[in-house]
Protein backbone atom coordinates (compact mmCIF):
# COMPACT_ATOMS: atom_id res chain seq x y z
CA UNK A 1 0.00 0.00 0.00
CA UNK A 2 1.52 3.23 -1.01
CA UNK A 3 1.15 6.13 0.98
CA UNK A 4 0.73 9.89 -0.45
CA UNK A 5 1.79 12.59 1.89
CA UNK A 6 -0.14 15.92 1.17
CA UNK A 7 0.29 19.49 2.76
CA UNK A 8 -2.57 21.61 1.01
CA UNK A 9 -5.92 20.59 2.12
CA UNK A 10 -7.19 22.58 -1.16
CA UNK A 11 -5.29 19.87 -3.19
CA UNK A 12 -6.54 16.86 -0.86
CA UNK A 13 -10.53 18.31 -1.42
CA UNK A 14 -9.41 17.88 -5.61
CA UNK A 15 -8.38 14.65 -4.95
CA UNK A 16 -11.23 13.11 -3.08
CA UNK A 17 -13.90 15.22 -5.19
CA UNK A 18 -12.65 13.23 -7.87
CA UNK A 19 -11.85 9.50 -7.03
CA UNK A 20 -10.83 8.64 -10.54
CA UNK A 21 -7.55 10.62 -10.74
CA UNK A 22 -6.55 8.24 -7.47
CA UNK A 23 -6.87 4.88 -6.92
CA UNK A 24 -7.72 4.72 -3.57
CA UNK A 25 -7.62 0.84 -3.02
CA UNK A 26 -4.15 0.84 -3.32
CA UNK A 27 -3.13 3.85 -1.28
CA UNK A 28 -3.71 5.64 1.38
CA UNK A 29 -3.80 9.58 2.04
CA UNK A 30 -2.97 11.57 4.90
CA UNK A 31 -2.72 15.21 5.12
CA UNK A 32 0.22 16.74 7.27
CA UNK A 33 -0.61 20.47 8.16
CA UNK A 34 2.45 22.01 10.04
CA UNK A 35 0.21 25.20 10.25
CA UNK A 36 1.72 28.71 11.72
CA UNK A 37 -0.99 30.64 13.61
CA UNK A 38 -1.22 34.34 13.55
CA UNK A 39 -3.01 36.37 16.63
CA UNK A 40 -4.68 39.64 15.72
CA UNK A 41 -5.65 41.85 18.77
CA UNK A 42 -7.69 44.62 17.86
CA UNK A 43 -7.19 47.50 20.48
CA UNK A 44 -8.74 50.88 20.65
CA UNK A 45 -7.63 52.78 23.70
CA UNK A 46 -7.74 49.68 25.64
CA UNK A 47 -3.91 49.11 27.05
CA UNK A 48 -4.60 48.11 30.70
CA UNK A 49 -6.70 45.63 29.17
CA UNK A 50 -4.15 44.43 26.56
CA UNK A 51 -1.24 43.95 28.83
CA UNK A 52 -3.12 41.31 30.92
CA UNK A 53 -4.00 39.63 27.83
CA UNK A 54 -0.63 39.73 26.16
CA UNK A 55 0.80 38.29 30.13
CA UNK A 56 -2.01 35.61 29.60
CA UNK A 57 -0.70 34.79 25.96
CA UNK A 58 2.67 34.28 27.09
CA UNK A 59 1.70 31.40 29.07
CA UNK A 60 0.04 30.07 25.93
CA UNK A 61 1.12 26.20 24.40
CA UNK A 62 3.64 26.66 21.28
CA UNK A 63 2.97 30.10 21.29
CA UNK A 64 6.76 30.48 19.76
CA UNK A 65 5.43 28.76 16.70
CA UNK A 66 2.90 31.52 15.80
CA UNK A 67 3.20 35.36 15.53
CA UNK A 68 0.77 37.88 17.44
CA UNK A 69 0.02 41.12 15.64
CA UNK A 70 -1.81 44.11 17.99
CA UNK A 71 -3.71 46.58 15.42
CA UNK A 72 -4.44 49.79 17.29
CA UNK A 73 -6.15 52.78 17.46
CA UNK A 74 -6.09 55.46 19.70
CA UNK A 75 -3.82 56.17 23.16
CA UNK A 76 -0.35 55.44 21.71
CA UNK A 77 1.79 56.32 24.37
CA UNK A 78 -0.24 53.41 26.95
CA UNK A 79 -0.44 51.09 23.95
CA UNK A 80 2.87 51.01 23.37
CA UNK A 81 4.02 50.67 27.34
CA UNK A 82 1.46 47.51 27.10
CA UNK A 83 2.85 46.01 24.47
CA UNK A 84 6.79 46.51 25.23
CA UNK A 85 7.97 45.35 22.24
CA UNK A 86 7.28 41.84 22.84
CA UNK A 87 4.91 41.47 19.61
CA UNK A 88 3.89 43.52 16.65
CA UNK A 89 2.08 47.04 16.10
CA UNK A 90 0.41 48.24 13.92
CA UNK A 91 -1.33 51.82 13.75
CA UNK A 92 -3.35 51.49 10.59
CA UNK A 93 -6.21 54.23 9.60
CA UNK A 94 -9.39 53.42 11.30
CA UNK A 95 -10.87 52.70 14.67
CA UNK A 96 -13.72 50.35 14.04
CA UNK A 97 -12.47 46.60 14.87
CA UNK A 98 -12.75 45.35 11.55
CA UNK A 99 -10.64 48.02 10.31
CA UNK A 100 -8.00 47.04 12.75
CA UNK A 101 -8.61 43.24 12.18
CA UNK A 102 -8.20 43.81 8.63
CA UNK A 103 -5.30 45.59 8.54
CA UNK A 104 -3.42 43.30 11.12
CA UNK A 105 -4.73 40.19 9.12
CA UNK A 106 -2.82 42.32 6.19
CA UNK A 107 0.51 42.20 7.67
CA UNK A 108 0.01 38.29 8.86
CA UNK A 109 2.27 35.85 7.83
CA UNK A 110 0.53 32.88 9.29
CA UNK A 111 -1.50 30.13 7.34
CA UNK A 112 -4.67 30.34 9.74
CA UNK A 113 -5.86 34.05 11.47
CA UNK A 114 -6.92 33.90 15.15
CA UNK A 115 -8.60 37.20 16.06
CA UNK A 116 -8.85 38.16 19.78
CA UNK A 117 -10.11 40.60 21.61
CA UNK A 118 -8.09 42.58 23.69
CA UNK A 119 -9.85 41.28 27.03
CA UNK A 120 -10.35 37.92 26.37
CA UNK A 121 -8.32 34.80 27.45
CA UNK A 122 -8.35 31.58 25.30
CA UNK A 123 -6.96 28.02 26.83
CA UNK A 124 -3.99 27.27 27.39
CA UNK A 125 -4.08 24.81 24.59
CA UNK A 126 -5.51 27.10 22.06
CA UNK A 127 -3.07 26.81 19.57
CA UNK A 128 -3.29 23.10 19.28
CA UNK A 129 -7.09 22.86 19.48
CA UNK A 130 -6.82 25.33 16.26
CA UNK A 131 -4.47 23.18 14.10
CA UNK A 132 -6.30 19.89 15.50
CA UNK A 133 -9.48 21.44 13.96
CA UNK A 134 -8.07 22.27 11.20
CA UNK A 135 -7.02 18.94 10.05
CA UNK A 136 -9.97 18.36 8.91
CA UNK A 137 -9.72 19.84 4.78
CA UNK A 138 -13.59 20.56 5.09
CA UNK A 139 -12.92 22.46 7.85
CA UNK A 140 -12.48 26.16 7.27
CA UNK A 141 -12.46 27.94 10.70
CA UNK A 142 -14.44 28.41 14.35
CA UNK A 143 -14.77 29.67 17.31
CA UNK A 144 -14.28 28.61 20.76
CA UNK A 145 -17.24 28.47 23.25
CA UNK A 146 -17.85 31.30 25.51
CA UNK A 147 -17.80 32.49 29.02
CA UNK A 148 -17.42 35.46 30.65
CA UNK A 149 -14.57 35.98 33.00
CA UNK A 150 -16.51 37.72 36.18
CA UNK A 151 -17.95 35.36 38.30
CA UNK A 152 -21.68 37.25 38.40
CA UNK A 153 -24.79 34.54 38.47
CA UNK A 154 -26.27 37.05 35.19
CA UNK A 155 -23.22 36.72 33.49
CA UNK A 156 -23.44 33.11 33.96
CA UNK A 157 -27.10 33.13 33.17
CA UNK A 158 -26.47 35.39 29.81
CA UNK A 159 -23.80 32.92 29.18
CA UNK A 160 -26.04 30.17 28.66
CA UNK A 161 -28.66 31.75 26.64
CA UNK A 162 -26.10 32.49 24.31
CA UNK A 163 -24.84 29.28 23.87
CA UNK A 164 -27.62 28.33 23.04
CA UNK A 165 -28.34 30.46 20.06
CA UNK A 166 -24.96 29.61 18.68
CA UNK A 167 -24.49 26.42 19.01
CA UNK A 168 -28.02 26.44 17.14
CA UNK A 169 -27.31 29.05 14.23
CA UNK A 170 -23.12 28.38 14.42
CA UNK A 171 -23.08 32.22 13.83
CA UNK A 172 -20.33 33.51 16.61
CA UNK A 173 -18.90 36.48 18.14
CA UNK A 174 -15.80 37.57 18.19
CA UNK A 175 -15.41 37.68 21.93
CA UNK A 176 -15.23 33.88 21.25
CA UNK A 177 -12.13 34.02 19.58
CA UNK A 178 -12.81 33.27 15.46
CA UNK A 179 -10.48 31.82 13.92
CA UNK A 180 -10.12 30.97 9.77
CA UNK A 181 -7.62 29.86 7.01
CA UNK A 182 -5.85 32.83 6.07
CA UNK A 183 -6.73 32.11 2.61
CA UNK A 184 -10.48 31.57 3.08
CA UNK A 185 -10.68 34.96 4.94
CA UNK A 186 -9.12 36.61 1.41
CA UNK A 187 -10.93 34.95 -0.39
CA UNK A 188 -14.02 36.03 1.37
CA UNK A 189 -12.98 39.74 1.08
CA UNK A 190 -12.02 39.91 5.29
CA UNK A 191 -14.86 41.94 7.91
CA UNK A 192 -16.95 44.06 6.07
CA UNK A 193 -16.40 48.04 6.66
CA UNK A 194 -19.20 47.96 9.50
CA UNK A 195 -19.11 49.44 12.50
CA UNK A 196 -21.07 47.07 14.63
CA UNK A 197 -21.61 43.35 14.13
CA UNK A 198 -18.85 42.81 11.52
CA UNK A 199 -18.13 39.96 13.79
CA UNK A 200 -21.87 38.32 13.19
CA UNK A 201 -21.70 39.09 9.36
CA UNK A 202 -18.37 36.99 9.05
CA UNK A 203 -19.23 34.08 10.33
CA UNK A 204 -22.08 34.23 8.85
CA UNK A 205 -20.35 34.70 5.28
CA UNK A 206 -17.89 31.80 6.56
CA UNK A 207 -20.37 28.95 7.23
CA UNK A 208 -21.76 29.23 3.44
CA UNK A 209 -17.29 28.69 2.50
CA UNK A 210 -17.16 25.13 4.50
CA UNK A 211 -17.64 23.79 7.53
CA UNK A 212 -17.15 26.35 10.77
CA UNK A 213 -16.82 24.12 13.96
CA UNK A 214 -17.29 24.90 17.65
CA UNK A 215 -14.63 24.29 19.87
CA UNK A 216 -15.93 23.38 23.33
CA UNK A 217 -13.38 24.09 25.60
CA UNK A 218 -13.80 28.00 26.90
CA UNK A 219 -12.73 31.31 25.94
CA UNK A 220 -12.95 33.68 29.08
CA UNK A 221 -13.65 36.99 27.86
CA UNK A 222 -14.09 40.40 30.31
CA UNK A 223 -18.20 41.21 31.04
CA UNK A 224 -17.08 44.67 31.89
CA UNK A 225 -19.35 46.37 28.99
CA UNK A 226 -22.10 44.23 31.01
CA UNK A 227 -21.16 44.97 34.30
CA UNK A 228 -21.01 48.52 33.43
CA UNK A 229 -24.19 49.28 31.83
CA UNK A 230 -26.29 46.92 33.61
CA UNK A 231 -25.87 42.95 32.65
CA UNK A 232 -29.81 42.71 31.98
CA UNK A 233 -30.26 46.04 29.65
CA UNK A 234 -27.20 45.16 27.60
CA UNK A 235 -28.34 42.26 26.87
CA UNK A 236 -32.26 43.28 25.88
CA UNK A 237 -30.32 45.93 23.92
CA UNK A 238 -28.25 42.61 22.07
CA UNK A 239 -31.33 41.01 21.63
CA UNK A 240 -32.54 44.17 19.85
CA UNK A 241 -29.69 44.55 17.32
CA UNK A 242 -29.99 40.56 16.55
CA UNK A 243 -33.56 41.38 15.62
CA UNK A 244 -32.93 43.99 13.33
CA UNK A 245 -30.11 42.29 10.99
CA UNK A 246 -31.82 39.22 10.89
CA UNK A 247 -34.57 41.67 9.71
CA UNK A 248 -31.89 43.38 7.53
CA UNK A 249 -32.63 46.06 9.04
CA UNK A 250 -30.15 49.05 10.12
CA UNK A 251 -28.34 48.56 12.77
CA UNK A 252 -24.96 50.92 12.37
CA UNK A 253 -27.02 53.97 13.49
CA UNK A 254 -26.45 52.35 16.85
CA UNK A 255 -22.51 51.47 16.80
CA UNK A 256 -21.54 54.63 18.45
CA UNK A 257 -23.90 53.85 21.69
CA UNK A 258 -22.36 50.20 21.37
CA UNK A 259 -18.71 51.16 21.09
CA UNK A 260 -19.01 54.67 23.10
CA UNK A 261 -17.07 57.75 22.34
CA UNK A 262 -14.15 57.35 20.39
CA UNK A 263 -11.71 58.66 23.16
CA UNK A 264 -12.82 56.57 25.91
CA UNK A 265 -12.27 52.99 26.86
CA UNK A 266 -14.67 50.19 25.53
CA UNK A 267 -16.79 49.19 28.36
CA UNK A 268 -17.72 52.24 29.76
CA UNK A 269 -21.20 53.24 30.87
CA UNK A 270 -23.88 54.44 29.20
CA UNK A 271 -23.91 58.30 29.47
CA UNK A 272 -27.00 59.80 31.15
CA UNK A 273 -28.68 60.82 28.53
CA UNK A 274 -28.56 57.46 26.48
CA UNK A 275 -32.27 55.39 26.79
CA UNK A 276 -32.56 52.35 25.13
Amino acid sequence: MRTILLNDPTLYAVLTAQPGRVEFSFCRVLVLMALRVSIVIPARNDAAALARTLCHLDNMARLGESEIIVAAAGDREATVRAVAGRVRLLWPVGSTRAALMNAGAAAARGDVLFFLHADSFPPPRALTLIEGVLRDPRVVGGAFEHLFDEPSVSLRLITYINRARYRLTRNYYGDQGIFVRASVFRDLGGYKALRLLEDLDFTQRLKHRGKSVLIREPLRTSGRRFLARGPWPTFCFIVWLLALHTLGLDTQRYAERWRGPADGTPGMPWPGDIRL
